[in-house]
């Protein structure tokens, strides 16, 4: 078997690694006589107290280098973040909503990730289809968690016909194995009306509370349909009896749950409680918000954090007068309005216009700000009165850039509409800062960042 070695892409400035000579076109072959598999390996094996890291040169030469560790980061970069491939997904779920994109759009967002290790560097949720008993113990070896489990059903049958995977419904007993290990988890449940709903729910929910405390939380989150969907599994979207429906039951389960656990464990996404037209949860039972990257209590957290925002807000500088507008997607839009309501009463100086952005691009079924593209913002918004800003939330960004999902730039769109556009994080706080065009830059980052479509590699 070849052996694997891991080209170093750059060497901070007085780091370790630059005393110790290291370059870029350097390769990491062992650490301590350990072959390092990926990411966790190093960051694993770095930890020793001291260290051999037998290093490769450019010219080929191979250096043995003693480090004593005082846990400094090395001050390594290497050309692959992972330090391995990505594993693709090896399941044709039938609600998959990379299945239902169009044709067209950038690579990334084609490649269906199922890796256990974007569980822990970026939040991903796993089916564990693609893990194998060595995966499980390198998590258990290395104290890796929480792991975030894309469980969808517990009845493995189901699970199999869901995933269109024949180990689907075997794949469940990691969980076992994790349990075991105290392991900590949360699961997430993508809810398809008439499948895995109803009575199939409620024994998902039932057995997955076996697993409290180490399964942290579970959410239940709509799935999610495009206009794309020639070919594929029919499926119907949830209206307002069904949503309610999936509400009586989840509402059950965390007042059983609670009693015991003082945990409410199972959380239904804002979206269910919009489209049953019911008031959200009290912030008491988000638990602390564990599952805000599903959808769940984001807007009853910006709601708090407004209100907090508004009422710590004092010694100011003066705030001019300014018209300016936002625009969001139509699931949050009632929402946003509210909350800009609240702001513009303590500062009547700024008028702000909400518009909803209806998503052609998609389907009309595709409420969410995350998945709007820059096309649609353009279309609808080319007539609207803007005022002297435009207001984004970064949802709408790829991570990290100012491009839209169909690759649209911010900077078109600035020059489409003639307004400038300002970019603003999710959170309430950014929310009124953004409105009263302060700088938020020292404030605390946020922990999250909304609905997002992630791609490989950001």
């Amino acid at each position: 078997m070849k052996k694997r070695k891991h080209k170093i892409q750059a060497v901070a400035p007085g780091s370790i690694a630059e005393e110790m000579e290291l370059e870029a076109g350097d390769f990491l072959l062992t650490i301590n006589g350990n072959e390092i598999e990926d990411v966790f390996d190093y960051e694993y094996y770095i930890g020793s107290e001291s260290m051999l890291m037998l290093v490769e040169k450019a010219d080929g030469e191979l250096w043995e280098l003693e480090i004593e560790n005082n846990y400094e980061d090395l001050g390594i970069t290497f050309e692959n973040g992972l330090m391995s491939d990505y594993k693709s997904c090896c399941n044709r779920c039938i609600f998959c909503f990379i299945d239902q994109m169009p044709p067209g759009m950038r690579e990334t967002l084609y490649f269906k990730d199922d890796d256990s290790r974007l569980s822990f560097l970026q939040g991903n949720y796993i089916t564990l289809t693609n893990m194998k008993e060595h995966d499980i113990e390198r998590i258990i070896k290395f104290k890796l968690a929480p792991i975030n489990i894309s469980v969808h059903t517990t009845n493995p049958r189901l699970r199999c016909e869901m995933l269109h995977n024949r180990f689907a419904g075997e794949a469940l007993k990691k969980m076992d194995t994790l349990f075991q290990a105290q392991v900590p988890m949360n699961g997430q449940i993508v809810l398809c009306r008439g499948i895995n709903d109803g009575a199939e729910l409620e024994r998902s929910i039932e057995d997955l509370a076996k697993y409290l405390p180490v399964m942290e939380s579970v959410s239940v989150v709509p799935v999610g349909l495009s206009k794309y969907r020639e070919g594929l599994y029919p499926l119907e979207p949830f209206d307002r009896e069904s949503a309610e429906k999936v509400l009586e039951i989840v509402e059950r389960w965390q007042q059983k749950l609670w009693q015991k656990w003082n945990n409410h464990f199972i959380h239904a996404s804002d979206e269910f409680y919009l489209l049953a037209g019911r008031v959200l949860p009290e912030e008491t039972r988000y638990d602390g918000y564990p599952q805000l990257e599903n959808g769940v209590g984001m807007l009853r957290l910006l709601d708090c954090e407004v209100t907090d925002t508004l009422e710590k807000m004092a010694d100011i500088p003066e705030i001019p007068n300014e018209a300016l507008s936002i625009a969001t997607g139509e699931l949050a839009y009632p929402h946003i309005k509210k909350q800009v309501a609240k702001i513009t009463q303590q500062y009547p100086q700024k008028q702000v216009r909400v518009y909803a952005i209806r998503n052609e691009f998609f389907g009309e079924q595709i409420t969410v700000a995350g998945l709007l593209t820059g096309q649609d913002i353009m279309c609808q918004l080319k007539e609207q009165r803007l005022g002297e800003r435009l207001l984004l939330p970064i949802c709408m960004f790829r991570s990290g850039e100012d491009i839209f999902l169909d690759d649209v730039t911010r900077a078109e769109v600035q020059s489409a509409l003639q307004v400038p556009v300002n970019i603003v994080k999710s959170g309430g706080r950014d929310l009124v800062y953004g409105i009263l065009g302060l700088d938020a830059k020292d404030e605390e980052p946020l922990s999250y960042s909304g609905y997002e479509l992630k791609e490989m590699g950001e």
